[in-house]
């Protein structure tokens, strides 16, 4: 009779016979890099990367022409106008431009739907508006990668949502891992043929133009393993990196030139190991060059996820300020100097922008590109390099929940954001982690903003930073903020943008000034309780933002 015991200790691989131990082996163990592939990832000095999505600029673009006489060359100039413009500090483009579940940005032999309308009739007039974009990069000697978004969703290349999977979904239910957010279901990598027809589209691309390398892109959408199951199966995620990592050595050694690989994955290693991506697995295996962290997240944990893949691996977080953290959307240039300056202070590689604007304003409607703030164009001509802001006004910021529905896992939810935290009658004080770029100096000072929802007559408030109490400088018992929508829920983010201020909002504003000895570069911790008069739960107050403002004189 089977020892139960000695069966879990020997693992299984060693229940199985000794040829399924020598192969589970191999998949384990690293794969060699070629020496010029190893150069490469030691030379690449990146400041701003953006992840530029203009499929839908481009579906939007042609409803501007309904003739059907939509140039290109308008179009190129667009999209490229940032990089462009002197002082800009893109040093990449990575396009993402795979189109919908239904739609595809170029003909293929691995798609059943032809591309949207206007991509075919440039490639019906000898134009591969993939292949230009890609030759337009290159000439502005930038980085070019290709994003390929690991689940997208069935929208219409004319935009809107469609009703029917994707035909591959159909005739392959097994490729499917059910969502609760979508009905017609996520791709499943637990499936050996899902994963094989995936590299067999990376490897049509990676041959069919001259990419610098290939991100691989989780955060669109989660599941991409079966729910509940994620970590469990983690392994078959890491089978189909190794997959794609030898499927781009192979094309590399075949063109000459290395080709480098990287993954979108969630901000933190619980993010990581809730979605079921093993990037240490990843890392000790050389299977990724370079990890994107976070998509739409203020707080990105970069040192927790460097332990996990030490130096070898690249880290840069995103910001996506499109779907931003809730609460922040189009932000005043100061919050995304603090942004982007915490990435750096906590130890960022590179730094990427994503659902940005395409182009200023008098542009981007030329071509159907969203109307964003200047504050991007300002921004990529500083957020890029930490000397470029440093001893610049810069607006700090506690994440926020909610605001993004789309997914059913952890990436770009969340969830377990402090704010905003409810403080009953009688409740303990609370804990807060405020992350500041900056290192006191005697030309700056801060000030720690609270905003409020249903404060009371006679709650009485002490905050603290670092353990010092804060005086309280200025208060504002009727505040306005509008992309708080208390006690209504938060609505998605997204959309046009556009916020209205509720004249009924009940806000309060209270500001403290922080003594320069008091608060430090990195993590401070603010503690805050509240005394409230108020019997009712639910109508204690509500911490809704919590922030640091800091201003050099």
């Amino acid at each position: 009779m089977l020892n139960r015991r000695r069966f879990i200790g020997l693992g299984v691989g060693a229940c199985l016979g000794p040829h399924f131990a020598a192969g589970a082996d191999r998949e384990r163990s690293p794969l060699t890099l070629p020496e010029a592939h190893r150069e490469i990832l030691r030379q690449r000095r990146k400041r701003i990367v953006v992840q530029q999505d203009v499929y839908w600029v481009m579906a939007n673009y042609a409803k501007l022409h309904p003739e059907g006489t939509a140039p290109f060359a308008p179009f190129r100039d667009a999209v490229f106008s940032f990089v462009d413009e002197p002082g800009s500090q893109i040093d990449a483009i990575w396009w993402d431009i795979g189109g919908s579940a239904v739609g595809n940005a170029y003909p293929s032999q691995f798609s059943t739907v032809p591309p949207p309308p206007l991509a075919k009739r440039w490639a019906d007039a000898g134009l591969d508006w993939v292949a230009e974009l890609v030759k337009e990069t290159r000439r502005r000697k930038l980085e070019v990668f290709w994003n390929h978004r690991i689940s997208e969703v069935e929208i219409k290349p004319e935009g809107g949502t469609s009703k029917e999977p994707d035909p591959l979904k159909v005739q392959h239910p097994d490729w499917v891992a059910p969502a609760a957010w979508w009905p017609q279901g996520m791709w499943n990598l637990a499936s050996e043929g899902l994963r094989e027809h995936k590299v067999g589209v990376l490897r049509e691309l990676a041959t069919r133009y001259n990419f610098d390398g290939m991100q691989i892109d989780f955060s669109r959408h989660v599941p991409c393993l079966p729910v509940g199951r994620q970590w469990e199966l983690r392994g078959e995620v890491t089978r189909f990196m190794r997959m794609v990592r030898r499927m781009l050595l192979e094309v590399a050694a075949q063109r000459g030139r290395p080709l480098l690989l990287a993954a979108k994955v969630p901000e933190n290693p619980k993010g990581c190991h809730m979605d079921g991506f093993d990037v240490n697995a990843w890392a000790e295996q050389n299977l990724v060059d370079v990890l994107t962290l976070g998509s739409r997240t203020m707080d990105v944990d970069v040192e927790g996820m460097r332990a996990l893949v030490g130096r070898g691996v690249q880290l840069q977080p995103c910001f996506d300020d499109h779907h931003a953290t809730d609460g922040y959307r189009y932000v005043p240039l100061g919050y995304l100097r603090g942004i982007f300056a915490n990435h750096w202070q906590r130890g960022a590689d590179s730094v990427v922008t994503f659902n940005w604007a395409v182009a200023p304003p008098e542009v981007a409607k030329k071509v159907g590109g969203e109307i964003a703030p200047p504050t991007h164009e300002a921004a990529f001509n500083e957020v890029g390099d930490p000397r470029s802001i440093a001893g610049k006004d810069k607006s700090f910021a506690v994440e926020r929940r909610g605001g993004y529905p789309w997914a059913e896992g952890y990436f770009n939810r969340n969830d377990d954001a402090p704010l905003p935290a409810r403080f009953p009658s009688g409740s303990p004080s609370q804990k807060f982690i405020l992350h500041l770029s900056d290192a006191p100096t005697a030309k700056a000072e801060l000030i720690l903003r609270c905003v409020w929802f249903q404060t009371q007559t006679g709650d009485e408030f002490v905050t603290r930073l670092n353990g010092v109490s804060l005086a309280l400088k200025e208060g504002d018992a009727a505040w306005k903020d509008p992309q708080i929508f208390s006690p209504k829920p938060q609505p998605p983010s997204g959309g046009k943008g556009e916020y209205k201020a509720n004249p009924q909002q009940r806000l309060s504003r209270l500001d403290h000034v922080v003594p320069a000895g008091v608060w430090r570069q990195g993590a401070n911790e603010v503690e805050i309780t509240v005394a409230s008069p108020a019997a009712e739960a639910a109508l204690a107050p509500q911490l809704e933002k919590l922030e640091g403002l800091l201003h050099y004189l």
